[in-house]
C-alpha cells in the first residue's frame, strides 16, 4: 500500500515538474533618468499637490528644491468703459 502512495506522489511530481517554465523573462533595464532628476534620490511630494518639493538621498536626508520667486502677474488690462480717445 505504502508503494502505491509513493509512486502516484512521484507520478504527481514528474507530471507537475514538466509543465513548470525554468526559463524567465529578462528584466527590463531602468529607465533613463529625465530632465532635472539627481541620481541615487528619491524625489520628495510634502505637500501633496503632485509637483516635486525637493528629493532624499541615501542618508535619508531631505534637500528641498529652491527655485527664484514667482514673477509678479501681469497688471489688469485697461478698462473698456469711459471715454475713448
Amino acid at each position: 500500500m505504502k508503494t502505491k502512495h509513493i509512486m502516484v506522489l512521484v507520478a504527481g511530481t514528474l507530471a507537475l515538474g514538466a509543465c513548470a517554465e525554468t526559463n524567465e523573462p529578462p528584466v527590463a533595464p531602468a529607465p533613463p533618468i529625465g530632465p532635472g532628476a539627481i541620481a541615487g534620490t528619491v524625489a520628495a511630494d510634502r505637500n501633496g499637490d503632485g509637483i516635486i518639493d525637493g528629493y532624499y538621498t541615501s542618508e535619508g536626508l531631505y534637500h528641498a528644491f529652491e527655485a527664484p520667486p514667482c514673477p509678479p502677474p501681469p497688471p489688469p488690462p485697461p478698462s473698456r468703459r469711459g471715454e475713448r480717445g
